[in-house]
């Protein structure tokens, strides 16, 4: 059976914030520009961010007075990747801080509200800017952007392989929603924006390790298929073991929390950035506070001072006082990579105020215990002994019992360290905060591309046709810091969607397209 063939200017994979980017950026040069999204609906990892961008010469900078400039943008990135700078990619750092700028104004120019700038060390100057109401914000007015331009937008329609005319990749094959292959060819060039492999078990356990691919991902979509598909035309990963994770945090709400409800209507938004603007912080708390506590770590600094793990078998299985990663990576070790955190009354009155939070974000703020006992009451256990608490959250109480009292005693126990010097867990109530589980957040391997996001092979040769962007296209790029990931995303993705649309020239026609 002969398969179906649809022909754009520009086939853009992935329906992310990389992907929106990259072909609004094609259909405003009046390009034909064909849009896949694996998912039923546009957001990527793009819609379960923070929401953060940082960027330099920006309304809101210059409304404070803020004089900033790309280059000490550039110089300050350079401070976040500390030991791995000579694993980063200076050339594609340049390029993003060159063109943050711009790309900012163009968002605001699609109708997206922003707060900020917030301070966020090592950048010397305020830069951190927070969209409003929520990440979500991104898909909706930028896939409303997109089809204003007359982007056609396929949903539930997963790319499979990459198309080659001779050297040159020419489209795509992609499953339809039914079922169907269907292969769309591009007369330009095909975007690559199809997020990272955080949750492709078998790209982490070839570039990162095979204990790495058995944790999940915060977003089980980003399987990597974008890279996948590229490597298998000759592209190169680089930086394929570098990533984000294993991380710890509490578990999401089962609900959406009203914060990532609210609908990003610019009546709204407008009246909220007004409010950031203008209302005192005790006002705004309780707002903030709602976002705050929806899937956040917790502060290593509990530990230090004495809460300890225990599995969900009741088990303490690691010394708590070890450095933030090897922590995590010892609760993925654990049956279903969750663990909760334990402590008493003596810990609960210290972590009510500052310094001791227990969880924090960048721009918004501090969370004490009191405040997720407001809007997290689901992952606050608390019982006057340890036995009840065990029975509250589900474990063994025998065994939660004696681990509390062998920790008490200073036993090393199921894999775990002595008490040492931090004080006895002895005054009730007793409290469990969780469960919090591993994950990987992201992960930052992506494959080799030059300035304009064209996609370079073994041989240091570009594909033809071919262009990466966001994760897909990083090309051994560090974005240490938030709200570089977000501005790597809409700056690639422009410049990848910009050049896949001059290639689809009037009058240069591909070898399946002529007569």
């Amino acid at each position: 059976m002969e398969t179906n063939r649809t022909i754009a200017d520009v086939i853009v994979i992935g329906g992310g914030g990389t992907g929106l980017a990259a072909a609004s950026a094609a259909a405003e040069l009046g390009r034909h520009v064909i849009l896949l999204e694996k998912n039923p609906q546009l957001g990527g990892s793009t819609a379960l961010s923070v929401g953060s961008i940082s960027a330099t010469c920006t309304p809101h900078q210059i409304a404070q007075g803020i004089k900033d400039s790309p280059q000490l943008h550039f110089e300050d990135m350079q401070r976040f990747s500390g030991v791995l700078i000579h694993r980063d990619n200076l050339t594609l750092t340049s390029v993003l801080a060159e063109n943050t700028p711009a790309m900012f104004r163009w968002l605001l120019s699609t109708g997206l509200e922003f707060v900020g700038p917030f301070p966020e060390p090592p950048h010397r100057h305020l830069r951190m800017h927070n969209v409003l109401p929520n990440s979500r914000a991104f898909p909706y007015v930028l896939g409303r952007h997109c089809r204003h331009l007359g982007v056609d937008i396929r949903l539930n329609t997963r790319a499979d392989r990459l198309m080659m005319e001779g050297a040159r990749v020419s489209g795509v094959q992609a499953t339809l929603p039914d079922g169907r292959k269907h292969e769309f060819m591009a007369r330009g060039g095909v975007v690559l924006a199809g997020g990272d492999y955080s949750a492709g078990r078998e790209l982490k356990a070839k570039y990162a390790s095979e204990s790495v691919a058995r944790v999940d991902a915060v977003n089980p979509t980003s399987t990597g298929d974008g890279i996948r598909m590229a490597v298998e035309c000759g592209a190169v990963v680089v930086n394929g073991d570098h990533m984000r994770g294993p991380g710890m945090r509490f578990v999401p709400p089962a609900q959406l929390k009203l914060i990532q409800r609210l609908p990003p209507v610019k009546a709204l938004t407008r009246t909220m950035r007004w409010a950031f603007d203008h209302l005192p912080a005790w006002l705004l708390r309780p707002f903030l506070m709602s976002f705050l506590t929806t899937s956040l770590a917790p502060s290593h600094n509990l530990f230090m001072q004495g809460a300890i793990l225990v599995d969900c078998d009741g088990v303490r299985f690691t010394n708590e006082t070890q450095e933030r990663d090897p922590l995590s990576a010892a609760v993925a070790l654990r049956p279903a990579y969750k663990a909760y955190l334990i402590f008493d009354q003596n810990l609960a009155s210290r972590f009510s105020s500052w310094p001791n939070f227990i969880s924090s974000a960048p721009s918004v703020g501090y969370a004490y215990l009191d405040d997720y006992r407001r809007t997290r009451s689901d992952i606050v256990h608390s019982a006057n002994t340890p036995a009840e608490l065990a029975q509250k959250i589900g474990v063994p109480s025998h065994v939660f019992a004696k681990t509390i009292a062998d920790y008490n005693a200073g036993k090393a126990t199921g894999g775990a360290s002595v008490r040492g010097e931090r004080p006895e867990l002895t005054v009730p109530p007793y409290y469990a905060l969780g469960p919090a589980i591993a994950n990987i957040i992201y992960t930052d391997g992506g494959v080799k591309v030059n300035e304009r996001l064209e996609v370079i092979n073994a041989q240091d040769e570009i594909i033809p046709g071919l262009f990466a962007a966001g994760s897909n296209g990083q090309g051994g790029l560090l974005l240490k810091g938030h709200g570089h990931h977000l501005g790597w995303a809409f700056v690639s993705g422009r410049i990848a969607g910009r050049h896949a649309a001059l290639l689809a020239s009037d009058d240069v026609k591909p070898a399946w397209q002529s007569p």
